[in-house]
């Protein structure tokens, strides 16, 4: 099974992938994360470092790849995960998505890319462009990272649109959203109601979540030092159970721009209109039951 995890950018994508990889490592699977950004830090809580990227060594191996061995770009990281950084061209410079493709080429040259029972890739930011979506040409899944906010909202749609044109060529579907880091789900309910699509898990406001990433550990290795942690990897494993189950999916419908910018922005701008209409609902479904 390949997943491709994607949101906003600073949503708490890689936080959430590394503690994913390790929740489905915990249900026996063999599992690889592969970190899809220049940046080349997806896999630094997993790893404690920086870890050479693949762009980095073919390189320095001038583009031989029979020069190339597993050692060479795959490090184990915590909890058995493997992990690989595609790296990406300079600042300003080429294509993420080429590089992508050439990390999916060097792995199978490796007859590494078939040997896990999960590769998770971790990809940058918002879909702007086919290279940004290139990780969905491999998945089989995309898992979208939000949180209970606007800009956060509007990306996840974005993305959504990005999952339902790679359909049509790709047996390819959303398994659903993470929300991540947030206290409320308000807003995520509202655009799940106008944009039908599964809610995975809702992680709640916890600032050891936040503080791991500075410390370049998982959840899953903070709670051997702090067991109080404990319940924040039950979040992790559920989704990973969710994963494991080989959910139907869906290919989502996105909703319009301007209209998903009204819809959100109303929300805001109009809270006392929107806490009568929940009353009014409420109070319906209420005498509804009471019929019943």
């Amino acid at each position: 099974m390949k997943i491709a995890v994607y949101g906003k950018g600073g949503i708490g994508k890689s936080t959430t992938s590394c503690n994913i990889s390790i929740a489905l490592a915990r249900r026996g699977k063999r599992v690889l994360q592969i970190g899809c950004d220049p940046k080349h830090d997806s896999t630094f809580t997993l790893t404690g470092f920086l870890i050479p990227t693949i762009i980095d060594t073919l390189q320095l191996k001038d583009y031989h790849y029979e020069d190339v061995w597993p050692e060479d770009v795959i490090y184990k990281g915590y909890g058995g995960v493997d992990c690989v950084e595609a790296g990406g061209p300079p600042a300003g410079a080429g294509c993420g998505g080429y590089v992508v493709g050439e990390t999916v080429k060097l792995l199978k040259e490796l007859n590494a890319f078939y040997e896990y029972d999960i590769i998770s890739f971790d990809v940058l930011g918002d879909v702007v462009c086919g290279g940004f979506a290139a990780p969905l040409n491999y998945a089989d899944y995309c898992i979208i990272i939000t949180d209970n906010g606007f800009d956060a909202l509007f990306a996840a749609n974005r993305i959504a649109a990005s999952v339902r044109e790679k359909a049509r060529t790709h047996p390819l579907r959303l398994a659903g959203l993470v929300g991540n880091r947030t206290s409320k789900r308000d807003l995520i309910d509202k655009y799940v109601e106008a944009c039908p699509m599964p809610v995975l898990e809702v992680l709640p406001l916890i600032e050891d979540i936040r503080v791991s990433r500075v410390k370049g550990k998982t959840l899953f290795e903070m709670v051997e030092s702090q067991p109080s942690l404990n319940y924040v990897c039950d979040f992790y494993l559920n989704i990973a159970d969710q994963i494991l189950s080989q959910p139907e999916g869906i290919v989502p419908k996105e909703v319009p721009d301007r209209e998903l910018f009204s819809l959100l922005s109303d929300f805001y701008l109009n809270p006392i209109s929107n806490k009568n209409r929940e009353e009014k609902e409420y109070k319906e479904n209420l005498l509804d039951f009471t019929i019943i």
